[in-house]
């Protein structure tokens, strides 16, 4: 079980865009990387093909970042934190937050 799923919510903690938080879009677990919605923006340089007429020229793109870069905002204490895992009574493995021990 990852400690960061498609569609949580993470802030980035270091590089260019730290400080900056926004939506797990897709995860690449064998690259230990993730996809945010708004971070870590690069611009590419794409060639008119026949296929594609409209996306040429500059194109700002998503690239993944790292996990260790990215931590879980909690949606109780709206706060980026460190996720534990706890097991309940009917054998579920759940995320909890370290700050408020609240179920993620």
């Amino acid at each position: 079980m990852f400690k960061i799923k498609k569609g949580d919510t993470v802030a980035v903690i270091t590089g260019k865009d730290k400080g900056k938080q926004g939506k797990v879009v897709h995860i690449l677990p064998e690259a230990g990387k993730a996809v945010v919605e708004g971070v870590n923006y690069v611009k590419k340089h794409k060639r008119r093909t026949q296929q594609e007429q409209q996306h040429t020229g500059i194109v700002q793109i998503e690239q993944p970042i790292q996990l260790s870069n990215l931590k879980l905002v909690c949606k109780s204490c709206n706060a980026p934190t460190k996720v534990g895992f706890s097991i309940l009574k009917d054998k579920t493995k759940v995320r909890i937050c370290k700050k408020c021990n609240e179920a993620i």
